[in-house]
């Protein structure tokens, strides 16, 4: 329970009764809810804060993962991209409690998988731009190791190549992207893609 409401915040009772103990009925699931909260505040009193119709955690504790979550928005928002406050985001960003098997953490693990990969992407393209090629290659195949899928971890890398003038290198990492695409979801690369070499995309073989 209070790893829910530390990852989403304030959540009425019946929402979070039911997040919960899906398989129960509501009265059995506003029960169940109501035995926990008084076990959590006897073990570290007032940890949870409730009123009639909501509970939330004391506006007095501090969530790691919140905190996390609004230094990466920062430093996304910064234009361009502080190489610093990237790096550190993604020094600290942990896999989200991996031994739990809650149906409920599957979005939460999302969110989070979504932001590293879109702040390694920032990060990629500072570093090509500050000419730290190695570093920013390095960080683009990272991203794609999360997800092969991924089209624009696929242009990160092409992009890096090509600033460094590595031509070949360029095609090669557009054909992989390809039959990567064509394999697994039966599409080809989108223009944004293919046009980075500037030759359609069935130029290559």
């Amino acid at each position: 329970m209070t790893a829910l409401l530390a990852l989403q915040g304030r959540m009425s009772r019946s929402r979070l009764a039911g997040t919960l103990w899906p398989d129960s009925t509501e009265d059995r699931a506003l029960a169940s809810l109501r035995t926990a909260i008084w076990r959590v505040n006897q073990a570290v009193p007032g940890l949870v804060s409730t009123t009639t119709t909501e509970a939330g955690l004391a506006a007095s504790v501090v969530v790691d993962v919140q905190n996390l979550v609004r230094q990466a928005r920062v430093a996304l928002q910064e234009m361009p991209p502080s190489i610093a406050p990237l790096q550190d985001v993604l020094g600290e960003a942990r896999e989200l409690l991996p031994d739990w098997e809650e149906e409920w953490l599957s979005g939460e693990r999302e969110r989070l998988r979504q932001l590293q990969l879109h702040l390694q992407e920032a990060l990629a393209e500072r570093l090509t731009s500050e000419g730290r090629f190695g570093l920013a290659l390095e960080v683009a195949l990272a991203t794609l190791r999360l997800d092969v899928l991924r089209e624009s971890a696929h242009r990160s890398v092409i992009r890096i190549h090509l600033a460094e003038g590595n031509i070949g290198e360029a095609r090669r990492a557009y054909a992989t992207c390809r039959q990567v695409l064509r394999q697994e979801l039966g599409v080809s690369p989108t223009p944004a893609t293919a046009s980075m070499l500037t030759l359609p995309s069935e130029a290559y073989p």
